[in-house]
């Protein structure tokens, strides 16, 4: 969790750059990625320098002018008084042409990282703006370094700000980016529980966030009890967190970091983003492509052991370009229903998924609707429907939505339908978070435990229901369809001996008045 201190810090860094002409939201974006990620070469690289004695630094004798902590200090000049100051113009032109286009061929020439960064540039207008900007990162980093002797792991710290950062645009509408709550995406993580080993990706991916929460939670199977939290407090919600994986092994290291986590975007911007996002956690080669996963160009079927996703709502698609092996873009060129059946091929058999859909999808009526509903109980194990409250997305979107937790492979038997009430913030535009209070916690409790659940227990917050009454019921995946509403009969008072209380309250009422008319007197 970020300190009030470093956030404070973070805002004044986007504030910054903003009103020193950084308007335009994905260029301002794009600024600071690279800035922090230079910034975080250096650091890192220092690290590995320290730690791991075969490690070879990527700045070499030849190139130490590429450094954070070099070329921030290398342009000095003395004025006329005989001060020292920094040519900041000079660094600019020098960032521009020499440790920008470092960066960019930093992975090799086949890496996603360089080829996304060919056409990126360097734009910071002014030597001012570069200035306040340096000086805040380096403040920033202080902080991290203060974070780090209270215990915090660096990395931890250093991921936490680019995802404040991201979280902190989306809030105050500076970028038109749809961007997941992270606790709900969290909690996606922990239903389907992706494992080392396995192939996960996102065809929807935007920043990484949900390939971040399932590296986070791979990690946490390969952290040491004593570096694990339970995430209580303010801004927790009780699920346990531990990133600092000291039980990994080389080998599955660079598993972790080059094998597992895929993900696609149809955003250049987005793709540079989330790749820069994954690096800032410590992912070294994350696999983000520029792909539309509903087009022709992507034929990836039976490859994934996990797909996790919030694919784009209410979009319209040209059939024209809808991959043909998507049979429900043949009959509706809705971008909600046609991305559920491209997760379903492109999971392996046996592949889990874990999807957030507008609540539309589980009971619409249209011949697409309901076909999309017939191949998650037909091809898959439709595991699990969750119904969220539509305040989820505020203060970007009102929608009701759910969650999808499905196995594909084998037909359903039965879904297991819980209702969400909370989700442990308010459900107003202000989404804060109310203390105490854990309902993530409990559904996954609840998800472990669900063996118990019976079919009968219809009004409770979660049940069973067998596929036979789905099917009945036209497909429909809605909770409110199956829930029974428990009457309770209530006994009120007769008129007549309401009229009595309020006449002794009456009563009552006019002596206390008649006390307080003599005391004044």
């Amino acid at each position: 969790m970020l300190s009030q201190e470093l956030r404070s810090k973070i805002n004044k860094l986007w504030d910054t750059l903003w009103s020193g002409g950084l308007t335009n939201p994905a260029t301002a974006i794009d600024q600071l990625s690279y800035l922090l990620f230079i910034r975080r070469l250096d650091k890192m690289d220092s690290q590995k320098v320290e730690e791991i004695k075969s490690y070879k630094s990527i700045f070499t004798p030849t190139n130490q002018l590429m450094r954070w902590t070099v070329f921030t200090k290398a342009f000095q000049e003395t004025d006329k008084k005989g001060n020292l100051k920094i040519d900041y113009g000079k660094m600019r032109v020098h960032i521009e042409r020499k440790v920008f286009p470092f960066i960019m061929h930093l992975n090799g020439k086949d890496q996603p990282f360089t080829r996304y960064m060919k056409n990126a540039y360097f734009g910071i207008p002014k030597d001012s703006l570069l200035k306040s900007a340096i000086e805040l990162i380096e403040d920033i980093y202080s902080e991290i370094e203060k974070e780090v002797e209270k215990g915090q792991i660096f990395q931890d710290t250093q991921g936490d700000i680019y995802e404040y950062l991201l979280n902190q645009l989306a809030i105050s509408g500076k970028n038109g980016q749809f961007r997941t709550p992270r606790h709900i995406i969290q909690l996606i993580c922990e239903l389907v529980n992706p494992k080392l080993g396995e192939k996960i990706a996102d065809p929807a991916c935007g920043t990484g966030g949900f390939l971040l929460s399932a590296y986070h939670h791979i990690l946490r199977d390969f952290t040491s009890a004593e570096f694990i939290s339970d995430d209580t407090g303010d801004d927790g919600d009780g699920l346990k967190k531990g990133t600092r994986g000291d039980k990994l092994n080389s080998a599955q290291r660079q598993l972790l970091n080059e094998k597992t986590f895929f993900g696609f975007d149809i955003d250049t911007n987005m793709v540079r983003v989330g790749l820069m996002n994954l690096m800032m956690h410590g992912i070294t080669h994350p696999n983000i492509e520029y792909m539309d996963t509903l087009s022709v160009k992507y034929n990836e079927d039976d490859l994934y052991d996990v797909m996790l996703a919030n694919p784009p709502f209410k979009g319209v698609i040209d059939k024209e370009d809808i991959n043909p092996k998507l049979h429900i873009g043949t009959l509706v060129p809705k971008t909600e229903l046609i991305f559920i059946e491209r997760i379903i091929k492109s999971l392996k058999f046996n592949g889990r998924g874990g999807i957030i859909i507008p609540d539309g999808v589980l009971f619409g009526s249209t011949a697409a609707h309901k076909e999309i509903r017939k191949m998650l109980l037909d091809q898959c194990e439709l595991d699990t429907v969750i119904s969220m409250p539509s305040g989820i997305f505020k203060p970007y979107a009102g929608v009701s939505t759910a969650i999808l937790i499905f196995k594909k492979g084998r037909p359903t038997e039965k879904v297991w339908f819980y209702e969400m009430r909370s989700d442990g913030r308010t459900l107003n535009d202000e989404r804060k978070r109310i203390k105490g209070a854990y309902p993530l916690l409990d559904l996954v409790n609840d998800y472990k435990n669900k063996s118990v659940d019976t079919e009968s227990k219809r009004t409770s917050q979660h049940f069973y229901v067998n596929v036979k009454e789905i099917i009945k019921n036209n497909y429909d995946l809605s909770i409110n369809t199956y829930k029974e509403i428990e009457i309770v009969q209530k006994d009120y008072p007769s008129p007549k001996e309401v009229l009595n209380t309020i006449e002794k309250m009456e009563k009552g009422i006019l002596k206390d008045i008649q006390k307080l008319s003599k005391m004044l007197q």
